[in-house]
C-alpha cells in the first residue's frame, strides 16, 4: 500500500489497538535538568545547577510509549533487577499505561539506568548502571514461557526485538521467538546491536544505523553514499534472509533494501530539515513507526518515509520522548502535499 493525501488518515487509523510484543533491554532514564551560567574551578568544566529531576521509561520501554502513543497496544516482555529503580520502573510503566505482566525480575541482575545531567537543555553527561551479561537460564526459561503464553493468547500482529546489549536477548531467544513468529506467520522486527547482530535470522525487518551495520558486519568502512549502502545491506539480507534492510543515517535520513518477487529495490529518502535538540531515543521512534507500518501493510517504501519524518520529529524534543501522533499526521500531510 502506498501513502497517499487521501489514504493517510486511514493508515494512521489502523495503528489503533493493534497489539504488539515488545521484547528486550527496558530501562530507566533518569535526568537532571538544570542550568549553566559558570565554569567549575576545581576543573574546566561547567557547572550544573539542579532545576528539577526527572526520571522516564527508556530502551525497550520507550518502543513501548512510543507504540501507545501511536494507539496501539504494546505488551512487554523484559527482565529488570529486583531492586528500587526496578520498582521505579514498574511504576512508571502502570501510570504511561503499558502493561507490566510480562516484567520478570531477577535477584542477580540491575536495572538498568542512564543518569543523564542537561544544562541549558543540552546533554552534558551521561552515566549508565547496568548488567550486561546474558541471562541466568532459570530466568530465560521464565521469560520463553512468559512469551510463549502471551503469542498464543493475545491477537499479536507484530513482534519487535529492542536490542541494547543489556543480557535480555541472546541467540538462543532470538531462535525461539522467531520459530513460533513464523509458524504463526507474525512478523518480526529489529532493531540491533552488535552482540546479536548476525543472529537475527528469519526475522522481516532490521534497523540498525550505519555504525552498528558497520561493526555488525566487520567492514573497514562504510560510507552513506546509495552504492555502498545497497552492497552493505544486500549482503545482510541475504545472510540473515530477511526481508528489509532499513539503516537510519541520521542527518543523511534513511536507506531502505528489501527484496520484491525476487528482485532487489532500494531508496535513499533525505532527511528533513530540523532543529535538534536531542536524538536520544530516536531509534526507538523509527523501529515503533516501522514495525506498525508493516503491520498496516504498508510498502517498504513507504514504511522508510514515515519513520524517517518520526524520527526527525522526536529530535526536536530534549531529552527521549515519543512520538506525537497527530503532529506525525499533520507533518505527513504536510509533505505529502508539497
Amino acid at each position: 500500500m502506498a501513502l497517499t493525501t487521501n489514504n493517510l488518515s486511514a493508515i494512521f487509523d489502523s495503528f489503533n489497538n493493534k497489539k504488539v510484543l515488545i521484547i528486550g533491554d527496558v530501562m530507566l532514564d533518569a535526568y537532571i535538568w538544570g542550568k549553566v551560567e559558570r565554569i567549575s574551578p576545581e576543573a574546566p568544566v561547567p557547572v550544573v545547577t539542579v532545576v528539577k529531576r526527572e526520571e522516564r521509561l527508556g530502551g525497550a520501554a520507550n518502543v513501548g510509549m512510543n507504540i501507545r502513543a501511536l494507539g496501539a497496544q504494546p505488551v512487554m516482555c523484559s527482565v529488570i533487577g529486583a531492586d528500587d529503580k526496578g520498582n521505579t520502573l514498574r511504576t512508571l510503566m502502570l501510570n504511561s499505561g503499558l502493561d507490566d505482566a510480562g516484567i520478570i525480575e531477577s535477584p542477580h541482575r540491575f536495572t538498568t539506568t542512564k543518569f543523564r545531567v542537561l544544562g541549558n537543555n543540552t546533554q552534558m553527561l551521561r552515566v549508565d548502571e547496568e548488567t550486561s551479561s546474558p541471562l541466568e537460564q532459570e530466568i530465560f526459561h521464565e521469560l520463553c514461557g512468559r512469551i510463549d503464553r502471551i503469542l498464543k493468547t493475545e491477537n499479536i500482529e507484530v513482534i519487535i526485538f529492542q536490542d541494547y546489549d543489556k543480557g535480555v536477548i541472546t541467540p538462543e531467544l532470538i531462535d525461539f521467538v522467531t520459530e513460533m513468529a513464523h509458524e504463526m506467520h507474525i512478523p518480526v522486527t529489529v532493531d540491533p546491536k552488535k552482540r546479536n547482530f548476525l543472529f537475527y535470522r528469519n526475522t522481516t525487518l532490521i534497523k540498525p544505523n550505519l555504525l552498528e551495520m558497520k561493526e555488525g558486519l566487520e567492514l573497514d568502512e562504510l560510507s552513506s553514499d546509495k552504492k555502498s549502502l545497497k552492497k552493505a545491506a544486500r549482503q545482510l539480507l541475504e545472510l540473515l534472509n530477511v526481508s528489509m534492510i532499513m539503516n537510519t543515517l541520521s542527518e543523511n535520513g534513511v536507506f531502505i533494501l528489501w527484496n520484491e518477487n525476487g528482485t532487489f529495490k532500494e531508496e535513499l529518502l533525505p532527511a528533513h530539515r530540523r532543529n535538534i535538540a536531542d536524538v536520544s531515543g530516536a531509534g526507538d521512534t523509527v523501529i515503533s513507526v516501522a514495525s506498525l507500518c508493516l503491520a498496516s501493510g504498508l510498502e517498504a517504501k513507504e514504511i522508510a518515509r514515515l519513520s524517517n519524518l518520526a524520527g526527525g520529529l522526536v529530535c526536536e524534543e530534549a531529552g527521549v520522548v515519543p512520538v506525537n501522533k497527530e503532529k506525525l499526521l499533520a507533518e505527513a500531510r504536510r509533505i505529502l502535499k508539497s
